[in-house]
This record gives C-alpha cells, structure tokens and sequence, in this order.
C-alpha cells in the first residue's frame, strides 16, 4: 500500500479542530478506557488499518485487556463486556452506520440508563471524530504499524 497524502505535507492548521477536539474528549468525564473501546469498534466497522495500529495500542497502554480487545467485534457474544459498555458499543455501531440506520429509542434509553445527557453528547462526538479520522485516513491511505503510544498528545 502506498500512501497518497501525507499529514506533514498538509497545513497544520487543517488539523487544529480535530486536535482541540481530541483534547476535549482525553480530558472529559468518559473513562478513556470505555473510549479506547469506541474508536476501536468504529475502526473495524470502517476498516481503518491505521486507526485499528493506533487505538488498540493507546487500548492496551491504558489497562484494556488482549480477550476484550480482540473480542470487541462480537461483543454482543460475549462476557467481557458490562451493561455500560455494551449502550455505549451499541450507540457506536448505529451512529456508524447512521447511513444504514436509525439511533433507535432502545438504543438512546440504554445510553441513558449510564450516562448523562452531557456525557451522550460527549459520545457523539467521540464517535463522529473517530469515523473522521476514519475516512481521513483511509483516503490517505496512511500506513499502519508506525504508531507510537501518545504520539498525539
């Protein structure tokens, strides 16, 4: 794979939303643990190679376990993951695929059974930067496997 834009060659000012952002969502009340879950869900639903070296390593580096990580994918399948995961890796996976479907009222009252409605805002917006990334990303076809633990902080 040969990658078609490199980030060092783009303005650094394209970026600085996305990166205040980011900071916003480092610093919020969402445990990054739960978050690390999130962006690695809505990496695999986009395939984001790069996406997927980077967040499972920031997963990993913040306690996330090798079985609970590899067995995001099928979730729904599994033990690992309790009642607050599992609203939020749902609420991920809709908002995804908001293309394909609705943020259904099942969906949105299991969010609030956890989380504030601050603390849903804040998902929505943790889940719609990482797919930006995503797609950011795959159009540049950045490549995976360089990925250095905080390299973005």
């Amino acid at each position: 794979m040969t990658q078609r834009i490199s980030f060092q060659e783009l303005p650094k000012d394209l970026f600085a939303g996305l990166f205040k952002t980011g900071m916003y969502l480092q610093n919020s009340d969402i445990d990054q643990k739960l978050l690390d879950l999130l962006y690695y869900r809505a990496s695999q639903i986009n395939g984001c190679a790069m996406c997927l070296d980077m967040h499972s390593k920031e997963a990993i580096h913040h306690g996330e376990t090798h079985e609970r990580l590899h067995g995001v994918i099928a979730w729904r399948e599994t033990p690992y993951f309790d009642e607050k995961e599992r609203a939020a890796l749902a609420f991920t996976e809709a908002l995804t695929n908001a293309n394909q479907q609705d943020i259904s009222d099942d969906i949105y009252a299991a969010l609030e059974e956890h989380f504030t409605t601050a603390q849903i805002a804040t998902l929505t917006l943790a889940v719609g930067t990482v797919n930006v990334w995503n797609r950011l990303n795959k159009t540049f076809r950045t490549v995976p496997g360089h990925y250095q633990v905080a390299q973005h902080a």
